[in-house]
């Protein structure tokens, strides 16, 4: 990709993600191509929509962690909390535009489909996930294991728990781990095959 192409996809995630952060879904792709300083034809170059762009700085952030999870040294639970606070700490660092990179449709679905922004934090998640349930001598739970994480860590509500409860970045991390291998446990257990004809 050539350098003056590459340099206003970069300036086009940028100022989605400042706009995001401060305005929500209510930015439109003109807004993004004036604060890129680009052409409005430009950006549409680049990316179809507002929510493709963000899409794309959700997917760098994911990537991120994915370069740290794959980096860790630790295994089960402690693997998984480490890489639970790295998200943490992404989250919190990228800001409010992490809560709009959101859709109508469901995250398994998404998933499953493939959704590039999904899929590259499934991957970071994969190893902590599968470790840590073998440590609560669980079977892996699958892409069932990422949806039940991606509830506890969705990035809106790391930001209520951080604002509203008023809980640091390490406290939030270390209660959800908690909650996420008790429902990890429940969920698993309530999928027994003794379960499977009520």
């Amino acid at each position: 990709m050539r350098s003056d192409t590459e340099r206003n996809r970069r300036r086009l995630v940028k100022a989605a993600a400042f706009l995001a952060g401060r305005h929500g879904t209510a930015v439109k792709m003109a807004d993004v191509a004036e604060r890129a300083e680009v052409a409005a034809a430009t950006a549409y170059r680049h990316f179809g929509s507002v929510e493709e762009i963000l899409a794309e700085y959700r997917f760098d952030v994911g990537l991120r962690l994915l370069t740290f999870s794959q980096r860790a040294e630790s295994h089960g639970i402690t693997l998984l909390d480490e890489v639970s606070r790295e998200w943490v700490r992404l989250v919190v660092k990228h800001g409010r535009a992490m809560v709009h990179t959101r859709s109508g449709e469901g995250y398994l679905a998404r998933l499953r489909s493939g959704a590039h922004y999904l899929t590259v934090q499934a991957d970071a998640l994969a190893r902590p996930i599968a470790e840590a349930a073998e440590e609560l001598g669980l079977p892996a739970p699958g892409d069932e294991g990422h949806f039940l994480w991606n509830i506890l860590f969705d990035p809106r509500e790391i930001f209520d728990l951080k604002d509203t409860v008023g809980l640091s970045e390490a406290q939030l991390s270390r209660r959800l781990v908690a909650a996420y291998c008790g429902s990890l446990r429940g969920w698993t257990l309530d999928g027994a095959p003794e379960d499977a004809d009520r």
